[in-house]
C-alpha cells in the first residue's frame, strides 16, 4: 500500500494538463513500475566534479545503480552548478521540450532559485513521493529541508548531504583556533599571511562573506528576507569595513586569494596558512586518514554558530530518463548509501536519514561521524548572494 501510495503521488505530480503524462514518461502504477521504467536508461547527473573522493563516490552510486537497478549514470563533472542550470535555460529557450541533457543536477542555494524562478524544475512534489524520504530526519532538518536558502523548494529537489562552515587547524601549531569572527581578526593580525578565503564566487568564499555579513550586520533578521532596494547600501555598510580591516593580514596580503576549498588545503598543508575553511566537517579527519593533513589537524568553528545548509538533487522539467533519475534521488537515501557518503573514509558528507530511526542492521553502518560543535545558522535568503558578491567584486577586483 505504502509504495503505491507513493506513484500515487509521483503519478499526479508528473501528470501535465488535463492529467496527460509527459511523452518520455511511462503509466505507472506503483513504485515497481516506477523501477522497472528506469531500467537500461542513463542518467545524465551534472555535479561538480573538483573532488577526487566525491568523484569515487558517485563512480560507486553508479555502480549500484547498474547492479539494483540496471541503470547507468553518467557522471558530467561540472566546474559550477550554473553550467547545468545555463544548459538546461538554453534548451528551454530553444523549445526543447523533451530529450533534454541534464537527468539530474546536485544543487542548492542561489542555482536551485534560479531553476525555480525559470520554470526549470519538474513539476509537483516529487522529492517528498520518494519512498526513502520517510527515512529523512525531518524533526532536525526539515526546516533546512523544505527552504533553500529561504525558498520554499515545494517538493522539487531531494536531500542527501548536509554543510557547516568550519576551520581545519593544526592543534599542534594552533593551540586555541578563533571562536569568533572579532578573534579571528584578532588571529589573523598577530600571524600575518596565516589565513585566507576563497575568492567569490566561489561556493566557500560567498559563505565566508555571507559569515561575516550575519555577524555584523545592525538586524540580521532582516537577511533571511528578500532582499530590498537598499540590500547594496547593507552589504556593504556591515561587510566592507570588517574586510578592509581584515584584508592586509592576509595570505598574499589579501592581494589575491585561492580558487576554492582543495587550494586552502594544500596551502594548509604545506604550512603557508594555519587555518583552511571548509564546508565539511569531516574533511580533516578524511584528509588525515588519507595522508594529506598533518596528524593533528581538527576542526572549529565559531561559539555563536556557523552557517549551515543541505545540499539535493534535482530533476530539470525536460529530463530525458526521469523514471532513472528518480529512482537514483532515491537511492541516494538509502542508509547502505548514506552511511557510505558518511564516513571520511569515503566522503564524510553527514547523513540527513534519522539514524536513530533506523533499524539495528542500517543503523550500526554509521560510525560516530563528525559534528561541528557550535549551532547552525540557516543561510540568508537567496536573493542577498549575487548582491554580497558584487559587493566584494566592485572592492576588491
Amino acid at each position: 500500500m505504502r509504495a503505491t501510495l507513493h506513484v500515487l503521488i509521483v503519478t499526479a505530480a508528473l501528470a501535465g494538463p488535463a492529467g496527460a503524462q509527459s511523452p518520455s514518461l511511462p503509466s505507472f502504477s506503483d513504485w515497481e513500475a516506477v523501477v522497472e521504467a528506469a531500467r537500461g536508461q542513463t542518467v545524465d547527473w551534472y555535479a561538480w566534479g573538483g573532488e577526487t573522493h566525491i568523484n569515487d563516490y558517485i563512480a560507486w552510486v553508479g555502480g549500484e545503480a547498474e547492479a539494483r537497478y540496471g541503470i547507468t549514470v553518467n557522471h558530467v563533472k561540472v566546474t559550477d552548478t550554473a553550467e547545468a542550470v545555463a544548459r538546461v535555460l538554453a534548451e528551454k529557450a530553444a523549445g526543447r521540450s523533451s530529450g533534454g541533457a541534464v537527468d539530474l543536477v546536485w544543487i542548492n542555494g542561489e542555482n536551485f532559485v534560479a531553476m525555480q524562478e525559470n520554470d526549470l524544475l519538474l513539476e509537483g512534489r516529487w522529492a517528498e513521493a520518494l519512498p526513502n524520504r520517510d527515512l529523512v530526519d525531518m524533526a532536525r532538518y526539515g526546516d533546512a529541508i523544505r527552504t533553500d536558502f529561504g525558498v520554499d523548494v515545494r517538493g522539487q529537489e531531494s536531500p542527501w548531504g548536509r554543510a557547516q562552515l568550519a576551520m581545519i587547524y593544526d592543534a599542534e601549531r594552533t593551540r586555541e583556533p578563533p571562536k569568533s569572527l572579532a578573534g579571528l581578526r584578532r588571529f589573523a593580525e598577530a600571524n600575518p599571511g596565516r589565513f585566507t578565503y576563497p575568492q567569490p564566487p566561489n561556493f566557500t568564499g560567498t559563505t565566508f562573506l555571507k559569515q561575516v555579513l550575519l555577524d555584523t550586520v545592525q538586524d540580521r533578521a532582516v537577511l533571511y528576507e528578500p532582499a530590498g532596494e537598499n540590500a547594496a547600501e547593507v552589504v556593504r555598510d556591515a561587510l566592507l569595513p570588517f574586510l578592509e580591516a581584515l584584508h592586509p593580514h592576509l595570505w598574499r596580503s589579501g592581494e589575491g586569494f585561492p580558487e576554492g576549498v582543495g587550494d586552502l588545503r594544500r596551502l594548509y598543508a604545506d604550512g603557508e596558512i594555519e587555518l583552511a575553511l571548509t564546508g565539511n566537517p569531516s574533511d580533516a579527519v578524511a584528509g588525515v586518514n588519507d595522508g594529506l593533513l598533518p596528524p593533528a589537524s581538527r576542526i572549529a568553528a565559531f561559539e555563536g554558530g556557523t552557517i549551515g545548509n543541505v545540499h539535493f538533487v534535482a530533476v530539470p522539467w525536460n529530463a530525458q530518463d526521469v523514471a532513472g533519475a528518480l529512482v537514483l534521488a532515491n537511492l541516494l537515501l538509502e542508509p547502505d548509501a548514506q552511511a557510505r557518503k558518511a564516513d571520511p573514509a569515503h566522503w564524510g558528507d553527514p547523513t540527513v536519514l534519522d539514524v536513530d530511526a533506523l533499524p539495528d542492521e542500517a543503523r550500526a553502518a554509521f560510525g560516530e561521524g563528525v559534528e561541528v560543535d557550535a549551532p547552525t545558522l540557516a543561510e540568508p535568503h537567496a536573493s542577498w548572494t549575487p548582491i554580497i558578491e558584487r559587493v566584494w567584486a566592485e572592492a576588491f577586483l
